[in-house]
């Protein structure tokens, strides 16, 4: 395909394009935008395949409603799941894509989600329960501590001991690497992956994997000998559900599918919550507003009143826009020739939609860079405008189950204690692998307690 027929895009050497991709994404991307517009090319290492990167909404509208047959993602877009496994929702496509995600989808959504309101209540009250008053602590950890025991014991079930504690240890220290940028640079660079003995990065990386699978294919195992009907954890669910002819996943497809909720559910959600706190507590307006309208619920307001709180969803929404964990969406690989945007793209092409760059377009968010949940009282953005969890088929099935918890965790600490920040730092968004985490762990302390200090009460109808 001649080069004539993509978006323009840098002519700069191709390695020194990879270089900045990896070391600074965002601000490339930005310098990109600028100069270029809202689509262009890059030739990212090691296969300098083009890359198409798209912000914008109509472009996007395309990109997700065409045919999975002329675009589609998965593997064959270049994801490569070396954690994950080759089962995963993500890494599939076609005919298997869907069926997983029919199976998935149940226990993530509607009343089967909101049974788990409970357990996120309990878990938030065991962690900030450890806060000192006046004693600053981070966020971020505290985040991670919640999400973390929520999807492990919402996936898995698991009760407290040997084995709860051993996958957590583990999971905890594959996900959050000491070196996020080598990690990268090995996922993005498959012949850099060498294993030189455990001490080596990837020879590490390979013997926690292999102990994390020893523990998931031990409860699984145990599960199947020992079936109970009354557990209502994912785990079970995926056990119990069937396909449209009757057969029920393997421990394979389990496997490959728990760790997919556990990394997609866990470090995003955690992220999330830190960045929320952080502009509602830089920012006193903000802060008040949304404490005026959690006191107006009530003493004891229960789930559904907190999910449909307008100020709340507002405050969630825009904390997702200005810097989602997901920069961008998962890649689409061209099966057939296909126009997009004007562009006659060959089969072989990646676009991708770029999600940080739509969410900082200023004729849709303007002063973009600024935290203004209004945007989102003000106006109603489509799907293509605002896409935090992407879209199309490839859109992420556990949206309605981290927004659930989001929504939760922020009315239930911001009911129950007084906080302010510990420091005065700027916290900007770095490459933690493949996504985006903060730059500090937000530095706060506790001055007291509120009043209105009542749990959310659970409901069971939405």
């Amino acid at each position: 395909m001649s080069a004539l027929n993509l978006p323009k895009g840098p002519q700069t050497n191709l390695w020194l394009q990879t270089f900045k991709w990896v070391t600074s994404p965002l601000e490339y991307l930005e310098t990109c935008t600028k100069s270029y517009g809202d689509i262009f090319t890059l030739r990212l290492g090691p296969t300098f395949t083009p890359r198409i990167f798209v912000s914008n909404p109509q472009a996007i509208q395309q990109i997700f409603t065409t045919d999975p047959k002329y675009l589609d993602s998965g593997t064959a877009a270049g994801l490569d799941l070396p954690l994950l496994g080759q089962n995963s929702l993500l890494g599939l496509e076609g005919k298997p894509h869907q069926r997983q995600r029919k199976l998935l989808t149940p226990p993530l959504h509607g009343e089967r989600m909101l049974a788990y309101g409970e357990l996120i209540r309990d878990i938030t009250e065991q962690v900030t329960n450890q806060w000192q008053d006046g004693k600053p602590f981070s966020v971020l950890s505290s985040m991670q501590a919640i999400s973390f025991r929520v999807i492990l014991k919402a996936v898995f079930g698991l009760e407290d001991g040997p084995r709860y504690q051993k996958l957590e240890e583990l999971l905890i220290a594959i996900l959050n690497p000491k070196r996020p940028v080598v990690r990268a640079i090995m996922f993005l660079f498959p012949f850099l992956r060498q294993d030189f003995g455990p001490r080596s990065s990837w020879g590490n990386f390979l013997l926690m994997r292999q102990q994390i699978d020893e523990i998931i294919y031990a409860e699984i195992q145990e599960r199947r000998s020992q079936p109970d009907s009354s557990k209502t954890d994912i785990l079970s669910l995926m056990m119990a559900a069937r396909d449209e002819a009757g057969e029920p996943m393997t421990d394979v497809e389990l496997r490959d599918e728990l760790l997919t909720l556990l990394v997609a559910g866990h470090e995003t959600t955690a992220s999330s919550l830190a960045w929320a706190f952080y502009w509602i507590h830089s920012l006193p307006q903000v802060r008040e507003k949304l404490l005026q309208e959690l006191d107006s619920l009530g003493e004891i307001p229960d789930a559904n009143a907190v999910l449909r709180s307008p100020y709340l969803n507002a405050v969630c929404s825009e904390t997702l826009r200005l810097y989602p964990v997901a920069a961008f969406g998962l890649s689409r690989l061209v099966k057939a020739p296909l126009e997009i945007a004007g562009y006659n793209l060959e089969p072989g092409t990646v676009v991708i939609p770029c999600i940080y760059l739509t969410h900082h377009r200023e004729d849709l968010y303007p002063n973009s860079k600024q935290f203004q949940p209004e945007r989102f009282l003000e106006r109603q953005f489509t799907p293509y405008e605002y896409l935090p969890f992407g879209g199309g088929n490839r859109r992420c099935i556990g949206m309605a189950f981290a927004l659930f918890e989001m929504k939760l965790v922020l009315a239930n600490v911001l009911s129950s204690w007084q906080l302010e920040r510990a420091d005065s730092n700027q916290v900007l968004p770095i490459r933690k692998g493949l996504i985006f985490g903060l730059s500090d762990g937000v530095q706060m302390r506790v001055t007291g307690k509120r009043s209105q200090n009542q749990p959310i009460r659970q409901t069971t109808a939405v």
